[in-house]
């Protein structure tokens, strides 16, 4: 029956001192699905995969099996196996020893164990390998290795924590194929952890994208790409023009001052949304016959297709096209009404736990004061809640202000660029005209008049 729910995650929640891992998670994952954990570096992917292998304990929820509760239930009990990223081989073993070895533990009589692991070697495609020592193997034959060793105890689930990242991109891209065939072959469940969207999309019978320990989205490799949720799922699965929108009313949306057909209903008249449209999915036509036009700043050959950018009057649209155009060239684009994805807008607010100054017109937060101008009624050193809007926060050179972060993330909306900064452990997201690069540093700066204050708890 594999349509049944053989792991559930029921409002998990996991901390590390003070930075919250995974946030009030909620998902099932069918038996023998091929499920994929996607999400950028620090997102909760592997705390995850650690709680379901039973290496920590959720701080609450629970984690269940087969129905029973399996939170407290230590990993060799739990019909688990797991296969890491180093592969963990034993270098004075030989590989027949190395699969061997769980079997071994056990106390499995020697015939079986012998029938088992070459069962094992014919499944990765290293039969007649059994001798050989893991310095005499390269780093895909390893893989294989570890792959075998953890499904020769036949568990019910296969735990992979990114097992291609040391492999080279032809390797990767074959074991892909065979990552994929083999857990067809055996029926069993595999849990899959990456921060690679191709991998996820070539794989995966469903993919949960995650971001700061939060679920964003979890569908089929075709809706997480066709179907975005939000801005972050559709810019981190594959490539995507995003900006914002007017729906003008059911199946019409304005972006960029034009209105566009779209098969998108339900979101109220001249309501404020998100729109993403993915580079593959426009047309270039002659600029003569197109409703929108712009000059093309520049284009890259990727291989398969050329990488077009063009300014169509403030907003630069990124396309990818077989057609070559040259740079400077005026273009016209057509996007069809089904390449459309029309969201609802997403409102983003910095959000801080501070301590008011009402004498000195100050509040503190991210271990520094910023003057503040809306403090009447409150105390010296009473908690509150700050918030900032997105677009009232300045980026500056680190040099010429007092507060420091370094960027975590930068995304482009179309018309700018979201940045996510990190200072004293906290994230400001703020917009940009220019993109930064992840780890640069960057100054912060907010106008007194541009800080709400409301007591803490307050609704």
């Amino acid at each position: 029956m594999k349509d049944k729910h053989l792991i559930e995650l029921i409002d998990v929640s996991k901390a590390y001192g003070g930075d919250v891992a995974l946030s009030h998670i909620d998902l099932y994952i069918k038996d023998g699905e091929f499920l994929t954990l996607l999400g950028p570096s620090g997102c909760g992917k592997t705390t995850m995969l650690r709680l379901i292998a039973g290496f920590i304990m959720p701080d609450e929820g629970r984690i269940e099996m087969d129905g029973v509760d399996i939170a407290t239930v230590p990993p060799y009990k739990r019909k688990v196996n797991t296969v890491f990223q180093k592969y963990a081989l034993f270098p004075h073993l030989n590989v027949f020893d190395n699969i061997a070895f769980g079997l071994k533990i056990r106390g499995v009589d020697k015939d079986t164990i012998k029938k088992k692991v070459e069962a094992m070697l014919e499944l990765v495609n290293l039969k007649g390998y059994g001798g050989r020592y893991v310095e005499q193997l390269s780093g895909g034959q390893q893989q294989r290795v570890a792959i075998a060793r953890a499904l020769v105890n036949e568990p019910q689930v296969l735990l992979l924590d990114e097992p291609l990242g040391a492999l080279d991109l032809k390797l990767r891209k074959e074991m892909q194929v065979e990552l994929k065939n083999m857990q067809q072959r055996l029926g069993i469940t595999f849990i899959y952890v990456t921060h690679d969207q191709e991998e996820a999309l070539t794989m995966s019978d469903t993919i949960v994208v995650l971001k700061d320990g939060v679920i964003q989205q979890i569908g089929t490799p075709t809706d997480v790409y066709n179907e975005p949720k939000n801005p972050f799922v559709a810019d981190f699965i594959g490539e995507s023009n995003i900006l914002p929108g007017i729906m003008v009313q059911d199946y019409k949306v304005r972006m960029n001052g034009v209105v566009y057909e779209c098969v998108d209903k339900g979101f109220g008249k001249n309501t404020e949304v998100d729109v993403v449209v993915r580079p593959e999915d426009i047309d270039i036509i002659p600029a003569e016959k197109a409703r929108v036009s712009g000059k093309v700043v520049s284009v890259v050959f990727m291989g398969v297709h050329y990488e077009v950018d063009v300014d169509c009057g403030g907003y630069e649209w990124v396309i990818q096209t077989t057609d070559y155009v040259e740079r400077g060239e005026t273009i016209g684009i057509s996007i069809p009404p089904d390449a459309i994805h029309v969201m609802k807008k997403t409102q983003q607010t910095n959000l801080f736990d501070a301590l008011a100054y009402p004498d000195d017109e100050e509040v503190e937060f991210c271990g520094h004061r910023f003057a503040c101008k809306s403090l009447e009624g409150f105390e010296t050193k009473d908690d509150v809640l700050v918030a900032i809007v997105p677009g009232d926060v300045r980026l500056i050179a680190p040099q010429d202000s007092e507060v420091t972060g370094f960027v975590k993330a930068c995304m482009f909306l179309g018309t700018h660029y979201e940045v996510t900064v990190t200072c004293d452990e906290e994230d400001w997201i703020a917009y940009s005209n220019e993109y930064m690069e992840p780890g640069e540093e960057i100054g912060l700066a907010v106008d007194a008049d541009k800080i709400a204050v409301s007591a803490n708890g307050a609704e």
